[in-house]
């Protein structure tokens, strides 16, 4: 494990700590951003806590967090997502996590997703695998459509692949990658509209345990403002999917 993996992972611990300590709390302030999206006090705490780490251990390296933008200059660039899955935190639904990436010179190269009240955490660093609760994870080897489990995003028009699939579902947000890393799913359609800090760590991670990650124009990005992660064997189907050739 390198010194910069071991970081995410403690910063994954305090992110944690403070998102925990409010989950489901009665009084748990939850404001509506210019966007009109939700934002707690967690979110906002969190990313300060892992910002004054940032701060103290890597003062070096760029910053950039979905509450409180970009800081900072250079080839190495932490993506902080404090609490990705805000409407299911504020709700007091468990489906939501903290999402750690670290970028260099443009490429992730280390991702932490922490779904605390799931009890399960997600990490991968480039060329040590993909892992989960300890143990290394690896895409499924599902091939047809009609034999796959898929995720779609509720926020589009389902593709017709949706009712060929033998399950379709929408797990939503980090989730439906994650379940790709595990090979529970074979391949997950992320909404229009999704932002780096929403994709950074999943990619990796997803690459890692075998799959493959681009947006909807088959494009290796994070940035493309949309995702699709599947097994790879399957990944052809879903662009294809989504630009309505099946």
């Amino acid at each position: 494990m390198s010194p910069d993996l071991e970081l995410a992972l403690r910063l994954a611990d305090a992110a944690d700590a403070i998102s925990l300590a409010r989950f489901r709390s009665r009084d748990l302030v939850v404001e509506t951003k210019p966007d009109r999206t939700p934002v707690t006090e967690a979110d906002t705490e969190v990313e300060h806590e892992l910002r004054a780490m940032l701060g103290t251990e890597r003062r070096r390296d760029a910053i950039l967090g979905e509450e409180q933008g970009a800081s900072g200059k250079g080839r190495r660039r932490w993506i902080l997502d404090p609490i990705d899955g805000t409407r299911n935190y504020s709700r007091g639904i468990p489906v939501w996590a903290t999402l750690i990436a670290l970028e260099e010179e443009g490429r992730v190269v280390l991702g932490v997703v922490s779904a605390p009240a799931l009890h399960r955490r997600w990490w991968a660093e480039r060329g040590g695998g993909a892992h989960a609760g300890g143990d290394q994870v690896h895409v499924s080897a599902v091939r047809r459509p009609e034999e796959a489990v898929l995720s779609f995003a509720l926020e589009q028009p389902l593709p017709g692949l949706a009712a060929r699939a033998w399950h379709a579902r929408a797990y939503g947000d980090f989730w439906s990658h994650m379940l790709v890393a595990e090979g529970a799913i074979d391949g997950a359609i992320d909404a229009i509209g999704v932002s780096v800090w929403d994709l950074a760590a999943v990619q990796v991670i997803v690459e890692e345990a075998g799959g493959r990650f681009t947006d909807f124009a088959g494009e290796h990005r994070i940035d493309g403002g949309s995702a699709i992660s599947s097994n790879g064997l399957l990944h052809d189907t879903l662009l294809a999917a989504v630009t309505g050739r099946v």
